[in-house]
């Protein structure tokens, strides 16, 4: 009877509530931290589907650092690009319209994949962020022969293939075209040469039979890139740099 008097007193009650108010205190704090890590440094993705192949998979998980502190620090030096990635880099593009989001349910949303370590999403599958290969930055020629991209950088009066002005290799899947498939046709991996505006990048996927990207919905506004994955730690076989 004198315990459970003790359980029931005034004091005991504020000393419950008390820790009850930390618990909600850290939760907050827990994650006003995780968003602000997730917004200007780092976060972790899956990819979910097989546009990236060879180089990516269904099932990878990628760590992206984001693009946000990059972009801010190239816009005070007032660079020639705030875009902080050069041609041939995977990138995270968001081509979500910001101004017909719904912002509570941007923030539920939010909550919700900081507790299931972002597994869950009320968004679905997310079909707005995709993750492609940036080919074209501001101001570039691009065309394209047999499904190879060819640029001509802004100010320069040489092309080069997509190959030549990446930093490192990669080796896309060029699908083998019917006989009779000319160029008149959608999709026959050839490509009139254009002019990126000075806020236009381009993006294709590495399976160039998969045509989901600029060649498609046309160049993308600089400011949709988001972030860029820096390295693989799933599965364990294929754990390195994308």
């Amino acid at each position: 009877m004198f315990d459970k008097s003790l359980k029931y007193s005034f004091a005991a009650q504020k000393r419950e509530r008390h820790r009850l108010l930390r618990v909600i205190l850290t939760l907050v704090v827990l994650y006003l931290i995780y968003n602000l890590i997730t917004a200007f440094f780092f976060s972790s993705w899956v990819l979910n589907n097989n546009t990236m192949q060879p180089g990516l998979q269904s099932g990878d998980r990628l760590v992206v650092v984001s693009a946000a502190l990059p972009s801010f620090f190239a816009k005070i030096k007032k660079s020639d690009s705030a875009i902080p990635f050069k041609r041939g880099n995977i990138v995270l593009i968001n081509t979500a319209d910001k101004n017909k989001q719904n912002r509570f349910l941007t923030a539920v949303d939010g909550v919700l994949r900081f507790f299931t370590a972002q597994q869950v999403s009320i968004f679905g599958s997310q079909e707005h962020l995709y993750i492609k290969r940036l080919i074209g930055l501001p101001g570039d020629e691009i065309s394209m022969t047999n499904f190879v991209i060819r640029v001509r950088p802004a100010g320069d009066t040489w092309t080069l293939t997509e190959f030549e002005l990446s930093d490192r290799p990669y080796y896309p899947h060029i699908p083998q075209m019917p006989a009779l498939w000319d160029n008149s046709l959608p999709f026959s991996g050839n490509m009139e040469p254009i002019v990126l505006g000075a806020d236009e990048c381009f993006i294709v996927s590495d399976d160039r039979g998969n045509t989901g990207d600029s060649r498609t919905w046309g160049p993308i506004r600089t400011g949709e890139i988001i972030g860029r994955p820096v390295f693989r730690y799933w599965p364990p076989g294929r754990i390195g740099r994308p």
